[in-house]
């Protein structure tokens, strides 16, 4: 049988799984979580750790590399992290080739999350999708015509970053308003926090949750609150999920893919968050203009088996 490891730097945890090509059951499978004040090196250290764990001796046949940010995926280039330092311009596909003497793909999380679903997920069957996460930021991969589309530059997908209140809250990437600033679990996070220090009467439910330590306010935290009743994480995850049911309707506009398919963390906000979400994009999409949002079928995994996905093909 042919051998694949599969790697995933997240934002704030890292996963290795290896299986057979062919297979859809992992041989074996790590996870850990990325320490606070982590650097590439810790979590390169952290990684090699997973593999020799999960190979215990055996060589793959090919690596594919899910990694969280920008990258060039002619090169394998890391371009950065937006959550951990030093990876600017990391050669992470040189790298692993020279340490594992084969071949390695190394893409950006997103577009390694939409093959993944292409693949083995909820777009089996399907030509044409944009698949999205929305946890510690907001990205997207595409799949058009049976492929993946990175654009001329391999940024296409950046949804996080179209301008859906041009008057809100300034975001990390210099814009007021984006998708990501509104939608991902840290900006919510964030955005309670706020309101919390300058209307201390709200939110009895979300200070009740962390004992009035607001600095313990995660995207969790929130979407739990809004759950329980509190209005005031109901009012912020709602303008989450409006938010990026603005973004998707207008990507359906543009584009026009069959499915749109949503994974990451937030996701498990509940019902009602995907209610928003579906309406919003239906009500800003033209009336002519058909699509689905569903969720992710292969969950936190998407990126790796998209990662098994990238393998397969540079073999």
């Amino acid at each position: 049988m042919t051998l694949i490891l599969a790697l995933d730097f997240g934002g704030t945890k890292l996963a290795a799984a290896l299986v057979n090509s062919g297979s859809r059951e992992w041989l074996r499978y790590e996870r850990r979580l990325s320490p606070v004040h982590a650097n590439a090196n810790t979590d390169l250290d952290i990684m090699r750790d997973l593999i020799n764990s999960l190979l215990q001796g055996e060589k793959p046949a090919a690596i594919g590399v899910s990694f969280g940010g920008p990258v060039d995926a002619d090169t394998g280039t890391v371009r950065l992290s937006h959550h951990v330092a030093g990876w600017e311009n990391m050669p992470l596909k040189n790298l692993l080739e020279e340490e594992f003497s084969v071949p390695v793909s190394v893409d950006n999380d997103a577009n390694v999350a939409a093959l993944g679903e292409y693949r083995f997920g909820a777009g089996e069957g399907h030509d044409s999708l944009f698949y999205i996460t929305i946890s510690t930021g907001v990205g997207g991969g595409w799949i058009l015509n049976g492929q993946p589309w990175r654009g001329v530059g391999g940024m296409a997908g950046e949804i996080g970053h179209i301008v859906v209140d041009p008057a809100g809250p300034v975001c990390l990437c210099g814009k007021r308003g984006c998708v990501e600033r509104l939608a991902s679990g840290p900006y919510m996070a964030k955005n309670v926090r706020e309101f919390l220090e300058k209307e201390p009467q709200r939110g009895e439910i979300l200070r009740a949750l962390v004992g009035n330590d607001l600095d313990l306010i995660t995207g969790m935290v929130v979407s739990d609150a809004a759950a329980q009743g509190d209005e005031l994480a109901q009012d912020v995850l709602f303008k989450g999920a409006w938010a990026l049911g603005v973004g998707i309707g207008n990507v359906a506009n543009l584009i026009n893919p069959q499915l749109f398919i949503l994974g990451g963390s937030v996701i498990k906000a509940g019902n009602s968050w995907w209610d928003v979400v579906r309406n919003v994009s239906r009500e800003t999409a033209l009336p002519e203009v058909d699509f689905k949002v569903v969720p992710a079928a292969l969950g936190d995994d998407a990126p790796l088996w998209g990662a098994v996905a990238l393998a397969e093909s540079g073999l």
